[in-house]
């Protein structure tokens, strides 16, 4: 089951992020000219999980999923969107932040996961406003509380109501003994430079702050009275829209449903390959190059769409990321392999870097840069495999640089035809898919060694052998057919063998060297204390605020600081 705690709602034993407007419960989305509407308005009957109800615009997973693919769609499907509105569609409410009662009653990893993955929505929501010309505005009317200031903070541009009852609040530590858990604390002193001891104020007042002080302190833009919104927003939007550079006139691409095929051991997409190895808890995922060349000209990719194979590609892994997140607590290992001709691949990313001026070739771009952050930041030992005939070269090659450990075949297997294992470097690799530490995983990789960057980034174009990718130090180890399948086995069973709770610290601790940015504080030092206060007694014990919030009952702390 995906979560033991309780039976989704709508039947099935796996959550499923595949969705679209025809099926949203939770938002509206409409856009007229270059303006479009996110309208939050929660069914409080349809929540992911059986046994609680999202009364107040509280939500749950279902509600992000939903929030999630509506983000996607506006940046592929809408590119002359230049401004989006956030709005709530429940009177006198915003949104009471995530579902206190799926919190309570959720398991300790779908928590974390959960917040992992509204975090990284909050995040598409920043990048599509710095990369992609597609500014929000949030505009707060009712109680904003939690998760749902959360969101607001994620826009560019908060209006709030001057009606004397609307406020923003994080006021998850006095009722919850909880963080906020989506960004909120380092969006608050980072983003919005909320001086520290306002910002103490404000996470420790239960009922928020409204009118005047809220823009004081930074918590808002702008108050506005209520006979005044409508205009000011208007005025508002169109301010943001003139500063996009969003494309005027562009027709979108529709983003038609992942070709999928779900068997009891594994998933089969178009691109991509699913393998469970339950018993030894491991997931090969296994991605396969272009089998045509890349188009000759703009029109003809968009033409292509959904089914042009960078972007397909894209969306099969990320699919199967948040598949194995959620649905796959079991799974310790995710091992990358792949299958195709590295030429080829090297091809669609020369073409989407000759096409870069293009709306749509930015999309995919940033759709990989997204794609690969997830996969970074998943909680599961990641080891790449490079094996005859795999095809890791420019875009694909960040998957040996994501991995926690890479292996290199030397030569070829007795018997086997395909051609030696080789990587080939690319201008991709050179900053254009940024880590959340804002550098290259190549300059990740190789902190402190100036020269060995340079000496990779020499090689840009290369087919490099496994003795020369170890040389140069792009794999971990270059083996021979004597070694592998050995070395291979003595790895999995070493790693099953470790304290999971040990590897997810260790792995989110070593990923990210370099330079702190707000994305990385949210990730490793709020995501870690999330993590850690999720199973104190404090918040979810029998006697903890989680549990006893609504009872009627204060919760029962143990009172000392550790």
């Amino acid at each position: 089951m995906a979560d033991a705690d309780r039976k989704l709602s709508n039947g099935t034993d796996r959550i499923d992020f595949i969705t679209d407007p025809s099926r949203y419960r939770h938002w509206k989305l409409s856009v007229e000219g270059d303006i479009a509407t996110l309208l939050m308005d929660v069914d409080e009957n349809a929540p992911l999980f059986e046994g609680y109800q999202l009364k107040l615009n509280s939500y749950d997973l279902g509600v992000d999923i939903e929030l999630a693919d509506a983000l996607e769609r506006l940046r592929f499907e809408h590119p002359q969107a230049r401004v989006v509105l956030l709005r709530s569609g429940k009177p006198r409410v915003f949104c009471a932040g995530a579902n206190i009662r799926m919190l309570a009653g959720a398991t300790h990893g779908h928590k974390v996961n959960f917040c992992k993955f509204t975090n990284e929505t909050r995040n598409a929501i920043e990048d599509a406003s710095a990369f992609s010309g597609q500014r929000m505005i949030c505009v707060v009317e009712g109680s904003c509380a939690g998760g749902g200031y959360e969101l607001a903070l994620a826009a560019d541009h908060i209006i709030l109501t001057d009606d004397g009852s609307s406020t923003v609040s994080l006021p998850e530590l006095p009722l919850l003994a909880v963080l906020p858990g989506t960004g909120g604390l380092t969006r608050v002193t980072d983003k919005r430079k909320v001086r520290r001891d306002n910002a103490d104020v404000f996470c420790t007042t239960e009922e928020g702050v409204k009118g005047k002080r809220a823009v004081e302190w930074r918590l808002v833009d702008e108050v506005v009275p209520n006979t005044r919104i409508d205009d000011v927003v208007k005025e508002r939007a169109r301010e943001f829209a003139q500063k996009s550079d969003r494309p005027k006139g562009a027709k979108g691409i529709s983003l038609s449903p992942l070709k999928r095929k779900r068997s009891a051991d594994g998933v089969e997409y178009s691109a991509v390959s699913v393998e469970f190895s339950r018993p030894e808890r491991i997931a090969t995922i296994t991605l396969r190059g272009p089998n045509s060349p890349p188009p000759k000209s703009a029109d003809e990719m968009a033409a292509q769409g959904a089914e042009f194979w960078p972007l397909r590609l894209a969306r099969e892994l990320d699919d199967a990321i948040l598949d194995i997140r959620l649905n796959e607590f079991d799974i310790a290992v995710v091992v990358f392999k792949s299958e195709g001709d590295p030429e080829a691949v090297l091809a669609y990313d020369d073409f989407l870097k000759a096409n870069a001026g293009d709306w749509l070739a930015r999309e995919i771009a940033l759709k990989w840069k997204r794609v690969l952050k997830r996969v970074d930041l998943t909680s599961r030992s990641l080891i790449t495999l490079i094996e005859p005939g795999s095809c890791f070269a420019g875009t694909l090659a960040e998957l040996v640089f994501a991995a926690d450990r890479s292996y290199m075949l030397i030569g070829r297997m007795e018997g086997d035809n395909r051609p030696p294992a080789t990587i080939m470097l690319g201008e991709a690799n050179c900053g254009h898919l940024p880590m959340s530490n804002g550098l290259s995983r190549l300059a990740t990789r190789f902190l402190g060694e100036p020269q060995s960057l340079d000496n990779a980034k020499k090689s840009v174009g290369e087919k490099l052998d496994a003795e020369r990718a170890e040389q140069l130090g792009l794999v971990t180890f270059a083996l021979d057919d004597i070694d592998w399948d050995d070395e291979i086995r003595v790895f999995f069973e070493e790693r099953a063998s470790f304290s999971p709770d040990g590897l997810t610290g260790m792995e989110a601790n070593l990923r990210f060297g370099g330079p702190e940015t707000m994305e990385t504080k949210i990730f490793a030092r709020l995501t870690a204390w999330q993590n850690w206060i999720f199973q104190r007694p404090n918040a979810v014990g029998e006697e903890g605020a989680l549990r006893r919030y609504g009872t009627g009952q204060k919760a029962v702390f143990d009172t000392k600081r550790v």
